[in-house]
């Protein structure tokens, strides 16, 4: 038994540095590898049937790969919740912070690690999401383990791990001794050729990103895998369809003298012991009760049907059911508020190739890979620039990062096809199909450098991608009050032919706020948008 847990642990790092791995390799490159570990980390996501149920509810379909998750929920049948205890990365982090957890004494140990009533919460967190699906808002994501621990590693734990770095370079290059100057000058030139990105990615919201993963891993001193146990919708899923497997622990009540042991180790406090009936549900096959037990008394096999057991969990049908009500009553509350909701906010611009909200907003996981592999910076998780129901969504942020005119990575990075994945001349467009715009910009002509201060800028004009230019120039002479006469070109934007990348708002050296800005008006996903209708583009 010890070769097993050996080889469980084992499995467990083995999975949370291939995630972690594949979550690092997830960025700009024009390179085959890159976009092959795209697709490994997609796997993750795809295997989720947490994904596969929510999209299906909410959406009405089963999307294409997330039917893979059909594999885990025989598996899980067949063996229990071996997902949690051998491969989620999330429950591999807090298995590791739950070592470091203070000891207490024997009996008060023994009494916190067996099963508790607080185990429960994400059965009916589960049915809360059920709720909101049932609505069409797919809010699983905001606790599903794999979106979660993505997100933190990419959007909070890389980026800062990424200033550290520069900084420790910075003050090597700046403590004025040789040695230390020349090699860090040398380290940071080899870290940027490795792995450091050439630009410093920065988001909006970290520090709630960061307070999240923070609690989930301090909850680890309370009960071991705390997460794990009271608040996981995945593993309350799993938990739910490991009820009917036919793999499980077995008990052999006349060789165990009560000692404990099991308890002790337990991961999933799912009552290994003697004295209350296991609990299945809520067993992480972790087999940590095999090795401790000195009586040989546990053994795990199939069809253990002659052990005292528990096999689904013991809910309240009254809270389930309140649970479910109080999803699908959030919906319509959320929708029907006005500050900074999507109804009003023109400021919201989601990714080239975003489905209409209403859809969006029932297929997006908050996974963060599109925000992470955006090689501008320009995509950040929202706040509530969605409003509450599309918190951690995916927004574009022009005067951070601008949307790169060919560039196409954010649809094929999107595990559930909350953002269409489109081919260059999609995006583009050509003589027969329109590009796809996600808004259009405007010029303040009050911050404008020509129209405001009489000074010749055409920075806006220059970055336009767009062919013909959406920014153009028009020549003027102005006689200022002092009586001098000014040749100026001054920049306007033809509605019609910009596609609202942001790249002219983020290149405007205006500082503060800019003196063009981007706006959602117009945006292709939004068909009852009829400010700015189509016309052909070449004529």
């Amino acid at each position: 038994m010890r070769r097993l847990v050996k080889l469980r642990i084992f499995t467990q790092a083995l999975f949370f540095c291939f995630f972690v791995w594949l979550i690092f390799t997830t960025q700009y490159s024009y390179d085959r590898n890159s976009a092959e570990a795209s697709g490994w980390l997609k796997l993750f996501f795809d295997l989720n049937p947490l994904n596969l149920i929510g999209v299906a509810v909410t959406a009405g379909i089963i999307y294409k790969t997330l039917a893979l998750g059909f594999i885990l929920v025989v598996l899980t049948i067949i063996f229990g919740r071996f997902f949690c205890g051998w491969v989620c990365p999330l429950g591999s982090l807090n298995n590791f912070f739950s070592s470091f957890k203070p000891e207490s004494s024997g009996k008060s140990l023994l009494t916190r690690n067996i099963y508790k009533p607080y185990q429960k919460l994400k059965y009916y967190f589960l049915f809360f999401f059920a709720g909101t699906a049932i609505l069409g808002s797919l809010q699983t994501g905001l606790l599903d383990p794999i979106s979660l621990i993505a997100r933190s590693i990419g959007l909070v734990v890389f980026p800062a791990m990424f200033l550290l770095l520069r900084m420790l370079f910075g003050w090597f290059f700046d403590s004025g001794v040789a040695v230390l100057a020349f090699f860090g000058d040398r380290l940071f030139r080899l870290s940027e050729a490795l792995f450091l990105p050439q630009k410093q990615p920065l988001y909006n919201g970290i520090f709630w990103l960061a307070l999240i993963l923070a609690v989930v891993i301090a909850g680890n001193r309370l009960y071991t895998r705390f997460w794990c146990r009271a608040v996981c919708p995945l593993g309350a899923l799993l938990g739910i369809f490991a009820g009917f497997s036919i793999f499980g622990l077995k008990k052999d009540v006349s060789k165990c003298d009560d000692c404990g042991k099991c308890l002790l180790r337990c991961q999933g406090a799912d009552n290994p012991h003697r004295q209350l009936p296991h609990r299945r549900s809520e067993c992480h096959v972790c087999l940590n009760c095999l090795e401790a037990c000195p009586n040989d008394a546990l053994s795990f096999g199939f069809f253990a049907v002659d052990s005292p057991v528990i096999k689904g969990p013991d809910l309240s049908r009254r809270k389930l059911i309140f649970s479910g009500i109080a999803g699908a009553a959030a919906i319509p509350i959320l929708r029907s508020g006005l500050d900074k909701s999507r109804h009003i906010n023109q400021s919201l611009i989601r990714p080239p190739g975003a489905l209409p909200e209403t859809e969006f907003l029932a297929r997006c996981i908050r996974c963060g890979q599109c925000m992470k592999i955006c090689p501008t910076n320009a995509l950040h998780p929202a706040i509530l620039e969605a409003g509450w129901e599309g918190i951690f969504s995916p927004v574009l942020i022009p005067a951070i990062g601008y949307c790169e005119h060919t560039c196409i990575l954010c649809g094929h990075s999107c595990p559930t096809g909350a953002i269409k994945q489109l081919t260059q001349i999609e995006k583009t467009g050509n003589e027969e199909i329109p590009p796809v715009r996600i808004g259009t910009a405007f010029i303040d002509r009050g911050r404008c450098l020509p129209w405001a201060f009489g000074k010749e800028c055409i920075v806006c004009e220059e970055w336009c991608p767009t062919s013909p230019k959406a920014i153009r120039l028009e020549p003027v002479e102005q006689i200022w009050p002092d009586g001098r006469q000014v040749k100026l070109r001054r920049p306007y934007v033809i509605a019609e032919e910009c596609i609202g990348c942001g790249a002219c708002e983020y290149a405007c050296p205006v500082q503060g706020d800019k003196a063009i800005y981007v706006s959602s008006v117009g945006e292709s996903r939004n068909p009852k948008n009829e400010m700015l209708m189509h016309r052909p583009r070449y004529q």
